[in-house]
């Protein structure tokens, strides 16, 4: 099967998305873990991902089997779909760089684990998350295929909602005190906005 234009930038991307995550995977072997709650309902949460995220984008790139559910955009939409990619792609790498030895794929602590609250964390608690939504909607901007297409949108809110709440619970017990206040001070994938009170002018 032929390989279109925007299949193919979609397809660098992900070439590029899947060499990030390597080779952080890459410096972590050795980082020793503390705490693991790797557990049925994560394992099933990563193979659900996986499905919607690599295998139908790859059975659409390089076979027919998909084709039934292909569609038509208008041609300003994938050039959307790329600038949302690079957005993603950076964001993905700048949030594996600033947690460094502190990251996992699944739901761990490592030993001496640190609570990192610099770089895009400074603002916002979970930025790879954000990538990864940014990467689910750019996959659907360029893949013409209502299935490969919206698979990552449909099979990362899941993980997403039941992960997250499971992920903060665990930083608590870690961190305590430190972590709730840092969670006063962020949004989960927005900046929290902050208000400065009013200045109250009297007169006498």
């Amino acid at each position: 099967m032929p390989i279109q234009p925007w299949n193919l930038v979609f397809l660098i991307g992900f070439v590029a998305y899947l060499g990030i995550r390597h080779e952080f995977g890459r410096r972590i072997k050795t980082n020793e873990q503390s705490i693991n709650r790797m557990d049925a309902l994560e394992k099933f949460l990563l193979f659900v991902v996986s499905a919607g995220s690599l295998i139908l984008p790859v059975l659409y790139l390089f076979t027919p089997w998909l084709s039934f559910a292909d569609y038509r955009l208008p041609a300003f939409v994938p050039w959307c779909g790329t600038a949302i990619m690079l957005a993603a792609l950076w964001l993905f790498w700048r949030s594996h760089a600033d947690l460094g030895l502190n990251w996992s794929v699944t739901l761990v602590v490592r030993k001496n684990h640190e609570l990192i609250k610099h770089g895009v964390y400074r603002l916002i608690r979970h930025p790879m998350y954000a990538s990864i939504w940014l990467w689910s909607i750019a996959q659907g901007l360029l893949l013409e295929n209502w299935l490969a297409g919206w698979s990552a949108v449909v099979t990362f809110a899941p993980l997403y909602f039941l992960r997250t709440p499971r992920e903060e619970r665990l930083m608590c017990e870690s961190f305590g005190p430190e972590y709730q206040e840092y969670m006063c001070q962020t949004g989960r994938l927005f900046p929290r906005l902050r208000f400065s009170p009013r200045t109250r002018i009297r007169s006498d």
